[in-house]
């Protein structure tokens, strides 16, 4: 079972009777044995719920989430059946009506924590680059 770690919509909004949370890099995390695993927005974002049904709409949506150089690939539907997320989705919903916010308000903090992603991503490449050519100076120097 995956367990939800953190689950903070970026931005949220009520549209009629359906809410849409909108999720960004790192404001949405997973665990899967013990190792931690954050989502990244390259195919589906958002979670949409009827507020009157409190139903999930989009179970088609993908939600992929990154550790390294693995991924998890889950559409909605799955990730539903197989975490806790019905927990967190109750917390958010049961805040009540949440203030619109508009997207781009944490830009600077999205920004910096996707940077943060990419130097990571980059160090590991460079580390497997090392590896791959048998250098060793090299990789000695990034493991310092």
């Amino acid at each position: 079972m995956l367990h939800v770690q953190l689950m903070k919509p970026f931005y949220s909004k009520l549209e009629g009777q359906k809410m849409k949370l909108v999720f960004a890099y790192q404001y949405f995390s997973i665990k899967k044995d013990d190792e931690l695993f954050h989502f990244i927005p390259v195919e589906g974002k958002e979670i949409i719920v009827n507020m009157t049904t409190y139903q999930v709409e989009n179970l088609s949506e993908v939600f992929v989430f990154q550790k390294g150089n693995r991924f998890i690939r889950l559409p909605l539907y799955q990730l539903l059946l197989v975490s806790d997320i019905h927990t967190h989705l109750q917390t958010i919903l049961q805040h009540g009506e949440p203030e619109d916010r508009e997207p781009g308000s944490d830009v600077k903090a999205e920004a910096d924590e996707f940077i943060s992603l990419l130097e990571e991503v980059n160090h590991s490449r460079m580390i497997d680059y090392a590896l791959q050519t048998r250098d060793e100076n090299l990789f000695n120097r990034l493991l310092h």
